[in-house]
């Protein structure tokens, strides 16, 4: 075994040992979800967004989770307030950027929480990346118009210049530091057809980095989890409803042994 997939099998045994407190400040369409996403997988959600709060819950927190998928003003204080916080304290941050790049809300919203805040990791499709560089890049709602390797490039660079770890998901995953690069194969198609499970797997990398400080082995064995459990449901089922009840199954079942087996990590 090599040592990502060792460090795959740590970070889950941590998680179902620790069953780590992650705060998430997510979007309506996903709360549910997400939410037994990180049950199943073994880790305790909160779904808290309340400005006169955040600030308390995100002190308790094992990692904090913010997702821009639908704004609004309160939304974006108690975001601003509780990634304050959690800056002051070293909790780490991941930022989901739905959408950024389609409207100007989105965009602003996403490049101020990165201005104002230590963010360990963001994760999002490539054309979501792509618009919080200062060239910009145009994207279709949440759905991505660039592939992952056209973006490798210039994730290296942005992480190096925002001084943070970009996850960028998409048929192949890559996450990158600036300086390391990693490459995770695990998948299934299915995965994109359901609502949510972009920003599911942005709070599994929530989860991954409360029990490892390292931004990169976290969001690279965290997705390589994701993708394992993506590719045991569509054995599974055969359409996107059966798909997410699977999905939901496999993140419980699957052992960190398993994991270490099965996962499929390459670095540069």
């Amino acid at each position: 075994m090599d040592n990502l997939a060792a460090k795959a099998v740590e970070n889950l045994e941590n998680i179902k040992k620790n069953k780590p407190l992650i705060h998430n400040i997510t979007n309506y369409v996903v709360m549910n979800f997400t939410a037994n996403v990180l049950l199943a997988m073994g880790a305790s959600p909160v779904m808290a967004h309340a400005g006169n709060e955040v600030s308390e819950m995100a002190a308790i927190a094992s990692a904090l989770v913010l997702n821009i998928g639908t704004l609004s003003d309160p939304w974006i204080a108690a975001m601003m307030t509780a990634g304050r916080k959690a800056t002051e304290l070293g909790t780490p941050i991941v930022l989901d950027p739905v959408g950024s790049g389609a409207t100007t809300l989105r965009t602003s919203t996403a490049r101020a929480i990165i201005e104002q805040t230590r963010t360990s990791v963001i994760r999002g499709n490539a054309s979501e990346i792509l618009s919080l560089s200062d060239a910009g890049a145009r994207t279709k709602g949440v759905d991505t118009l660039h592939s992952v390797d056209e973006a490798a490039e210039t994730a290296k660079e942005l992480a190096r210049a925002l001084n943070t770890t970009l996850a960028i998901t998409g048929a192949v995953d890559l996450v990158t530091d600036g300086v390391r690069v990693v490459r995770v194969a695990n998948g299934h198609p299915l995965m994109p057809v359901i609502t949510g499970s972009g920003c599911a797997a942005t709070a599994v990398v929530g989860a991954f980095l409360a029990v490892d400080k390292n931004p990169v082995t976290a969001a690279a064995t965290a997705l390589a989890f994701f993708g394992l459990a993506g590719e045991k449901a569509g054995a599974r089922a055969a359409a996107p409803g059966s798909f997410q009840v699977a999905l939901l199954d496999a993140l419980y079942t699957i052992t960190p042994e398993e994991l270490g087996q099965k996962c499929r990590l390459s670095g540069d």
